[in-house]
């Protein structure tokens, strides 16, 4: 055999090799991730931002199930109202657990005379589809009197256009790829813990860059474009929530939707800098516009909801409700949310 052939031979044997490799880690990858989802592998279920019990989280201690809030029984104590909260990162928040909104809606409603248990069940990096999926898994069986869902119009419709067969990059595809590029952009690109929740809480320390918090405004600023409005994305998100209502209502549970304005919709500076980096006109985006659609949709859908824009921008004018560089609340926004979903809860419970 001449040593062109042997050579032939060897690079054939190689990829051969390297080919089951690769599909023994690319299956070996994805059972691991069915069983214990992780943030490495794109588009899993809920589960794969989910806290890790009893992880430090500022001066508190996540609960057994991985929810930001203080151990609860499966069996609802007697005379008492469970509200059960879902939602994304807001729900979960980036403020210690005490300066949460909704463990300060517990308290609002517990010092009013009503003997209330919120349970804060939100997870990160999650959107209505989680929400449904969440409810059905885990929240039924805790019987709750209340559901209430946390919408945040900065990524609930973009999370909810997440699915399995849309990939904006080729590696994306698979699970090894996937990895491969995590570890390199650990090694190469990381520049730092974006929670530090080991540490003490700095309600003014921000967050990102402005360069990088800015792009984030602006990737999730086509919401608002009037032109070409994202209708699919907008009734998608709003399906999952009727899904949830039409459980609720099979089991005399109510259903309650607090709309979470994001800060580009409160924040005339921001939204100053983001139409320039855009190189668009100030005609051309509606802030308001899928408030709008939801109020529209949550009406006709019978789905009682809560929207705070109007409170937010009037007292972003007074204060500041955002962390800096964030996207999400500061301890003054956690509160005032607090304060208005205290009263608008209240008057449910009295009608």
């Amino acid at each position: 055999m001449s040593r062109f052939k042997k050579l032939i031979n060897l690079a054939g044997q190689t990829i051969i090799i390297f080919l089951i490799t690769f599909a023994l880690a690319e299956i070996s990858f994805r059972v691991y991730n069915h069983f214990n989802p992780t943030f490495l592998f794109p588009y899993g279920n809920y589960n794969r931002y989910r806290g890790k019990p009893g992880e430090q989280d500022y001066d508190f201690h996540l609960n057994s199930r991985g929810f930001k809030d203080v151990e609860f029984k499966s069996k609802k104590e007697p005379n008492t109202y469970r509200i059960l909260a879902l939602g994304d990162s807001f729900a979960f928040g980036v403020v210690p657990y005490q300066h949460n909104y909704l463990t300060l809606l517990e308290q609002h409603l517990n010092s009013s005379g009503l003997r209330t248990e919120v349970i804060n069940m939100g997870i990160s990096g999650t959107g209505p589809k989680d929400y449904l999926a969440l409810f059905v898994n885990e929240g039924q069986e805790l019987q709750p009197d209340m559901v209430l869902v946390s919408f945040f119009i900065g990524n609930d419709f973009t999370n909810t256009m997440i699915v399995w067969w849309i990939r904006s990059k080729l590696y994306e595809f698979s699970y090894v790829l996937t990895f491969i590029k995590y570890f390199r952009d650990i090694n190469f690109k990381y520049e730092g813990k974006l929670i530090y929740s080991h540490t003490s809480y700095d309600d003014n320390s921000p967050t990102f860059t402005d360069d990088a918090f800015l792009n984030i405004e602006k990737q999730g600023s086509w919401i608002y474009m009037k032109r070409a409005p994202p209708k699919k994305a907008f009734t998608d998100s709003v399906d999952y929530l009727v899904r949830i209502r039409e459980l609720c209502d099979r089991s005399r549970i109510a259903l309650r939707v607090v709309i979470i304005p994001d800060e580009l919709q409160v924040n005339p500076a921001l939204q100053t800098k983001v139409l320039k980096a855009l190189n668009v006109s100030s005609n051309e985006l509606d802030f308001t516009l899928p408030n709008r659609f939801l109020k529209e949709q949550f009406q006709a859908h019978r789905i009682d909801h809560l929207d705070l824009l109007d409170n937010f921008s009037t007292t972003t004018m007074q204060m500041n409700l955002y962390k800096p560089n964030d996207t999400h609340w500061n301890i003054a926004g956690n509160k005032l949310a607090a304060d208005l979903l205290a009263r608008y809860v209240s008057s449910q419970l009295n009608r």
